[in-house]
């Protein structure tokens, strides 16, 4: 899959199951493949926790600090 096909895809799959890839630091340290799976096995709206579940079940461990949602993390810089 071109990685373009695969951001949007991903970014579907998050929406569909309520995880903010914006304001989830956890994403960051994700593979791809790693997190579509996960999202994949989620129903529609189990939110940011079921992922993180999903991803311990697994045996992907996201990083330290990133089991909750960063609230002041809301905006991304849309220069590069």
């Amino acid at each position: 899959m071109a990685d373009d096909q695969t951001f949007e895809v991903l970014l579907n799959e998050f929406r569909r199951v309520g995880v903010d890839p914006d304001t989830f630091s956890a994403v960051l340290a994700l593979r791809p493949e790693d997190a579509l799976r996960a999202l994949r096995a989620l129903p529609d709206g189990a939110g940011p926790s079921a992922f993180l579940g999903q991803l311990r079940k697994h045996g992907i461990t996201p990083p330290s600090g990133s089991s909750s949602i960063k609230r002041d993390q809301h905006r991304r810089d849309k220069s590069a």
